[in-house]
């Protein structure tokens, strides 16, 4: 462990070297939250992290509870389908199964097949399809971490993308379509293919995000690392006319968290992370208390008084005010008025008086501590 990691990389360095290091890559699953005031970091945290685990060789989505619904967990994930690129991944577990079989497909001319590239160096013989099958149906057929439906599925692309077997486009089309959770393909044409009648739900959405987690796996990627901001819109419309929860549509989002906590542990190599300001505990009519399934499974999170590492609820006023020394919050503050004036912008030099009362103000007020010394610097700035 970095014994000088310095503010919001205390936390963060941790995480890369417990999770991202360790235990992520190595099959484990968490779900972590991360709180505080408005101004506190937690946007902030949430990009940086994500550029991290970019960096380690993870596939990281990113959205906000304002553009996304959390009430379905059919909806959260398709919009994790959405980013991930299911195609690209489907493409690298076809890399993965040409490497295994002793070749680079860098070597495959673009438009031609892996097939068609053993037949032009007379490879493409009973031995070598067969071989190419078998690995096919062990990565997929046989892999009791996937949905039985998404099995057939990755394992009759990835057979297309190496040519063997080769598809109809129509019989693409439809799987695709499947994958995508379109309600509009047909039970009976999917049955013809092999699946069991079966339409993405609620109810089996986490089954499939599991699923696509070992896609991403067996694709030679660590993981898939899933951030959601600002989950506290839950209890404040913040004045956006697009996004409404009602009481109905935030229960069933707290239900969806709920139920995530319980089946983190069925899945392996994912990690999601949740941002919210803190008022998505302290309101006790429209927050996290007032749905007890969820309370009773974080409320221990939330005693303790100093900062723990290994909280699974991240305090971010916390970590600034038992963290953030004066000499990190000077250099802070330094770096923060070179980067205005190389932008050409006005900024204040802070000295340790002024930052003393902006510690003092950040322990009573509503504004975390990293935007107040912003906004004494860059007047008008924000950082959530």
């Amino acid at each position: 462990m970095n014994t000088e990691a310095k503010g919001i990389r205390f936390i963060l360095d941790f995480w890369k070297e417990q999770y991202l290091d360790e235990y992520i890559s190595k099959g484990g699953s968490k779900i972590k939250f991360v709180t505080g005031k408005q101004g506190s970091g937690k946007t902030y945290l949430l990009q940086t992290f994500q550029k991290d685990a970019d960096k380690d060789g993870f596939i990281t989505v990113k959205f906000s509870a304002k553009d996304v619904y959390l009430n379905d967990f059919r909806i959260i994930y398709l919009e994790i389908l959405k980013q991930v690129d299911i195609t690209q991944r489907l493409l690298d577990c076809a890399k993965t199964i040409v490497e295994k079989l002793g070749d680079s497909f860098d070597d495959i001319p673009a438009n031609r097949t892996y097939i068609d590239y053993l037949a032009s160096e007379d490879r493409a013989d009973v031995l070598n399809r067969r071989a190419m099958r078998d690995i096919n149906r062990e990565m997929f057929l046989r892999n009791t971490m996937m949905d039985h439906n998404f099995s057939i599925a990755c394992a009759q692309l990835v057979g297309d993308i190496l040519g063997h077997p080769k598809m109809e486009e129509s019989e693409k089309d439809i799987i695709m379509r499947w994958l995508n959770g379109d309600k509009t393909v047909k039970s009976a044409s999917l049955r013809a293919m092999g699946f069991s009648s079966g339409k993405l739900t609620k109810y089996n959405a986490r089954n499939m995000l599991r699923s696509l987690a070992e896609l991403i796996r067996l694709g030679g990627h660590k993981g898939l690392i899933v951030l959601i901001d600002d989950v506290d819109i839950l209890v404040d419309k913040g004045g956006l006319e697009n996004v409404i929860y009602n009481k109905n549509k935030r229960d069933d989002s707290f239900e969806s968290i709920r139920q995530l906590i319980d089946d983190i542990d069925s899945m392996h190599n994912i990690m999601f992370v949740f941002g919210f300001d803190r008022v998505l505990i302290d309101d006790e009519k429209k927050g996290m208390k007032s749905y007890q399934a969820l309370w009773m499974r974080v409320q221990n999170e939330i005693r303790s008084e100093r900062f723990n590492r290994f909280a699974d609820i991240v305090d971010l006023d916390n970590l600034a005010l038992q963290e953030y020394t004066m000499d990190y919050i000077l250099e802070m503050s330094l770096e923060l008025a070179e980067k205005a004036e190389r932008a050409s912008k006005k900024a204040s030099i802070l000295d340790e008086e002024k930052l003393q009362s902006l510690i003092d103000k950040a322990k009573y007020g509503a504004i975390g501590l990293p935007q107040l010394v912003k906004e004494a610097i860059l007047e008008g700035e924000t950082y959530e």
